[in-house]
């Protein structure tokens, strides 16, 4: 873009690039700009890896806890923060011992005047997150598992475990709860609260009897919100709309993954030459420890400058094994996910039509992000993907139409039309 003119100047902190500047030069600094991120990225998951299996959460310490940013010696990695820590301690305190609700602990809590390290106090969905984190009972999580930390605890297991019992409710009798489909999954669009829903049974003069689910806002964020209810079916019409734009044809979906499959077997000779790269640079780095250490046994060199060359060996050597881990494990990932996808999307709207309450919350929550229910109108941001097959779907649908009688006849000519009109669309 900036050759082209598109961009007519780049500053960066240390020089500026314009459309006339030394292309190889360019491209030397960004190429070197690109693999510095790259190293970076690599050494920023090994030191976090190292980490968490030493015991230590690898990034900010929840309220309560300080971080040892200064690594100072006297000082654990993450240590107890005198200002906060006793204040949460209380606030676990009052929950076990009252079984109040979050938003009497939120009360408290401001009144005695807990503020975050920017001095802001609490959202309540931050207390939701802070009882529920196991990192105050000693442990954390780190990319879905849990491990054991070395730090403070603040408490036990067991008044984690009653805490959790305390917030869903479970410890005080109530009657039997409805399931519903959409519950938890929506939100308001006009004040951003939770849509919620509600059962109920009317009984005509004639002895008739009609049950009714309604979803509507729970007000809790504006209590004047004016959002009316939605009966479910006409909300479930809504969303049988959207699976039917993103909805393809199964000849499609095996078309795709044919296509991609052939893409990724062209792809992996490539990636097999970068794995032999990885494996003999490996080996080279094990003969130059190997090397290394025989000349310090023939005291060829001294012990400063062995220690010194080792480590540095040692480091090149975890580089290269966890590049080679790296490639090896992304190999079918992607395609695998391609999968997944499109076997959703050809049918998600069956699925839907034809499952129970839990499979019909779980597909909306599928589709993508910002499911917001305003004046009666669902609104979705789709995943990328669903939004790609909304534009293409249609078309796909009428192409599948149209060479429908030649699948009967030839199923090679079927397929080789397939490709004709998928390239046509700029498909492949």
């Amino acid at each position: 873009m900036l050759q082209q003119g598109i961009i007519k100047h780049i500053q960066t902190y240390q020089k500026g690039y314009f459309p006339t500047d030394n292309v190889i030069m360019m491209n030397v600094e960004f190429g070197m700009a690109n693999q510095f991120s790259i190293d970076l990225s690599v050494n920023t998951k090994r030191g976090q890896r190292q980490k968490v299996q030493e015991g230590w959460l690898p990034h900010k310490a929840p309220i309560g806890y300080l971080n040892n940013k200064h690594n100072l010696p006297d000082l654990q990695p993450i240590y107890k923060d005198e200002e906060r820590f006793f204040i949460i301690k209380k606030l676990w305190q009052i929950l076990l011992k009252e079984h109040c609700s979050i938003e009497k602990i939120k009360k408290i809590a401001d009144d005695i005047g807990l503020r975050n390290s920017s001095g802001k106090k609490l959202a309540r969905s931050s207390y939701y997150e802070l009882f529920k984190n196991p990192f105050y009972y000693g442990s954390f999580t780190w990319q879905g598992i849990v491990y054991e930390g070395k730090h403070e605890p603040m408490i036990t297991k067991k008044e984690y475990d009653l805490a959790q019992a305390i917030i869903a409710g479970k410890n005080k009798p109530k009657g039997k709860d409805r399931e519903f489909a959409f519950r938890g999954v929506l939100r308001c669009g006009e004040c951003g609260a939770m849509i919620t829903a509600e059962y109920k049974t009317k009984k005509q003069k004639n002895g008739n009897i009609h049950h009714y689910t309604y979803y509507r806002c729970t007000k809790r964020i504006n209590p004047k919100c004016t959002q009316k209810t939605i009966r479910e079916e006409k909300l479930e019409k809504q969303i049988v709309d959207v699976l039917d734009n993103i909805t393809i044809p199964q000849e499609f979906h095996n078309w795709a993954i044919k296509y991609l499959k052939e893409e990724h077997e062209e792809e992996q000779e490539s990636r097999n030459k970068i794995i032999i790269s990885y494996q003999k640079a490996l080996k080279a780095c094990t003969n130059k420890i190997d090397t290394l250490f025989n000349m310090r046994l023939n005291e060829e060199i001294e012990a400063e400058e062995y220690s010194y060359q080792k480590n540095k060996l040692k480091e090149e050597k975890s580089k290269y094994e966890e590049l080679l881990n790296d490639t090896n494990n992304r190999v079918f990932t992607w395609i695998d996910e391609a999968e997944k996808l499109l076997e959703f999307a050809e049918k998600a709207k069956e699925r839907f039509e034809n499952g129970d309450l839990k499979t019909k919350g779980k597909i909306l929550s599928l589709l993508g992000s910002n499911l917001l229910l305003k004046n009666k109108v669902l609104s979705i941001k789709l995943n990328p993907v669903f939004e790609m097959l909304k534009k293409v779907a249609p078309e796909v649908r009428d192409l599948h139409l149209r060479l429908e009688p030649q699948k009967s006849i030839d199923n090679k000519g079927y397929v080789d039309s397939l490709n004709t009109e998928y390239k046509n669309w700029g498909m492949i």
